[in-house]
């Protein structure tokens, strides 16, 4: 059985030890293009997070970081490019920022010893550990995100939603259709009608399928979307004069850039979140001074605090305690990517940890086994106002419908299995 070195033996160990190697956290970026609205702030949240760690604390366990960014305009193949290019540059994890890449990748990652962190988007099954040895999907998932947005949506009718229309709105491809499934079922189980709505990329054009919702009249609208679709989708129900606070996007339809272009229409708007919402954490001060006022910030630096920002800062995070625990586990500063995958099987986020590292509240506290890769799903709501331009969270993060979720993970992740010739891994 390994044991667990203390950080004081570690840093000794290491402090002894030759100069070492960088920790590579390859940041598969998307700068360009109809979705680098919400690839910038999440890339330069991440880049970010990494820099603070570098200026204050030397990296991690004294081993400096490394961010190469390859930029993948969003694009399932130059995604697949940019995993190529940059595997052998000592790739500790990937984070795919899309659907499309991350189905790609699950297979020559596993053979190639190499995680996935697919924070909150990818293949949901893969919260199945026993089968998906090498992605992780923690803190949440898509199948979570349907099934708290319905939850919410039964909080707001008092239990019941029977009889009532919801329509999703969805990207029309491997992203947009996940939680097509979820939202099924639970329709069957909450007695409303689906009207499922498909906008092809980049989804600009929304005209034909407001004009349906405007002639359908559904109670409310579920937006799947990213990058453009999103600013079209909200001016598009703004145009209609559909009820903003009708309508509720997944977690990566809820950006500052989603909302401000339709100006005072948008007020109301609410979606999904896994993640804490602005600046006010102690992590800031420190970035402010490590990393904004020393002009290290990446990008122009003007997304901080901003939503997707967030959400790049925290999955950096979660990257790095990952790193951490695996260096703790192997007794080893230079950790190798299969090391960093038993690091992120043994992550266990408390809120004491979050609250060390500046970011108490920043997300929820949960803790990955080899059964399970996803947390515990737990999903919030947040609010857009437009007078005040903020986002504010409604509903705290809340269990979402195990019941439902987890007999399809493991019916398609057992399928996958099948289909695979895996082997039971836990």
């Amino acid at each position: 059985m390994k044991t667990k070195l203390t950080t004081l033996a570690l840093g000794a160990m290491m402090a002894a030890g030759p100069a070492m190697a960088d920790l590579v956290f390859p940041s598969l970026s998307y700068r360009t293009g109809p979705f680098a609205a919400g690839g910038i702030p999440f890339a330069d949240g991440y880049a970010d997070y990494f820099t603070l760690l570098n200026e204050r604390d030397g990296g991690i366990g004294g081993v400096k970081t490394r961010v190469p960014e390859c930029e993948t305009g969003y694009n399932t193949e130059k995604g697949v490019e940019c995993y190529e290019a940059t595997k052998g540059e000592g790739a500790l994890v990937y984070q795919p920022l899309s659907t499309g890449i991350t189905y790609q990748l699950i297979p020559k990652a596993t053979a190639d010893d190499i995680p996935i962190h697919s924070m909150g988007y990818g293949r949901t099954s893969a919260k199945n550990g026993d089968v998906f040895s090498h992605v992780f999907n923690y803190p949440a998932n898509y199948w979570n995100g349907a099934s708290g947005a319905v939850n919410y949506l039964l909080g707001e009718n008092g239990g019941d939603l029977n009889g009532k229309k919801i329509a999703l709105v969805y990207h029309n491809s491997a992203y947009g259709k996940e939680p097509i499934r979820t939202l099924e079922e639970l329709a069957k189980k909450h007695g409303f009608e689906l009207v499922l709505l498909p906008v092809d990329s980049p989804g600009q054009e929304q005209k034909s399928q407001w004009l349906q919702i405007r002639r359908d009249k559904p109670d409310y609208v579920v937006l799947w979307g990213w990058g453009v679709m999103n600013q079209a989708a909200v001016q598009e129900a703004a145009n209609i004069r559909f009820p903003m606070e009708n309508f509720i996007g997944v977690w990566w339809s809820g950006a500052e850039h989603d909302v401000t272009p339709a100006g005072d229409k948008a007020d109301g708007y609410k979606a999904l979140t896994f993640t804490g919402l602005g600046s006010d954490y102690p992590i800031y001060d420190d970035l402010k001074k490590y990393v904004v006022d020393t002009g290290k910030a990446a990008g122009a630096g003007d997304q901080l605090g901003s939503v997707q920002y967030n959400r790049g800062l925290y999955a950096a995070m979660l990257a790095a305690e990952a790193a951490r625990t695996a260096q703790e586990i192997h007794g080893t500063a230079e950790i190798t990517s299969g090391q960093m995958r038993d690091g992120m099987e043994a992550l266990d986020i408390t809120e004491a940890k979050m609250a060390d590292l500046g970011m108490s509240g920043f997300g929820p506290e949960f803790k990955v086994s080899c059964e399970n890769h996803g947390g515990p799903g737990l999903v919030g709501v947040a609010q857009w106002s437009a007078t005040d331009k903020t986002w504010s969270v409604i509903s705290d993060f809340q269990p979402t419908d195990d019941d439902v979720i987890n007999p399809l993970v493991d019916e398609d992740s057992s399928a996958y299995a099948g289909e695979n010739k895996i082997d039971p891994n836990c």
